[in-house]
């Protein structure tokens, strides 16, 4: 009878020390998981830089008051212009590009932007394995709508999966945030805005 108490006893701490364990632990990840996420880094604007599918290095910024690579604007708006030398890093076509840039601070009617070919003005066209293509990112805005003189834009990679956990195939999957870079944003006049119907 001694020897079930002792026994019952043991099992008592045992499984005592096992919950107080877990609930430490439990405690520190959640400690841990409030903790303030950190931020991107800031990304050198004249480098090139790998983003996944795509090796982007941006070359200038601007805000445009007129059309600008056959992007129309409406009357009383204005665009902001993000122009960027693109790399498709795979295999095939792509056009998934839409995503890569985001401009950070500033009300956007639209975070989609349009996205033109700055050679010919060619609206979203597939971007060819290896082939480096001036892209210009284009976000219509307000008239009235304030733009600040340097600009951080966001950059956003995806990760190459060989089998994708779902449906087993191969492809770029989990898009996060690779840093920022900060840009000075010029502002173009009618007549002088590149690729304009002028």
């Amino acid at each position: 009878m001694l020897k079930t108490a002792r026994s019952r006893v043991q099992t008592w701490i045992t499984a005592g020390a096992g919950t107080i364990a877990a609930l430490f632990v439990a405690g520190l990840m959640g400690a841990f998981g409030a903790l303030p996420a950190h931020a991107p880094p800031q990304l050198p604007p004249d480098i090139a830089i790998d983003a996944g599918r795509w090796r982007v290095q941006p070359v200038r910024a601007y805000v445009s008051h007129a059309e600008v690579h056959g992007v129309p604007l409406k009357p009383g708006q204005k665009a902001l212009v993000l122009e960027a030398d693109m790399t498709n890093r795979t295999a095939q076509s792509d056009k998934a590009y839409f995503d890569v840039f985001r401009p950070d601070g500033i009300d956007l009617p639209d975070v989609q932007p349009m996205i033109a070919l700055t050679r010919d003005a060619t609206l979203t066209p597939e971007l060819h394995p290896g082939m480096t293509e001036r892209m210009a990112y284009v976000w219509p805005l307000a008239g009235d709508a304030a733009v600040p003189p340097t600009l951080a834009f966001g950059i956003t990679a995806e990760i190459f999966k060989p089998r994708d956990n779902l449906y087993g195939t191969p492809g770029w999957y989990n898009p996060y945030r690779l840093g920022t870079v900060t840009l000075p944003v010029a502002d173009v006049r009618a007549t002088e805005t590149p690729g304009s119907g002028s």
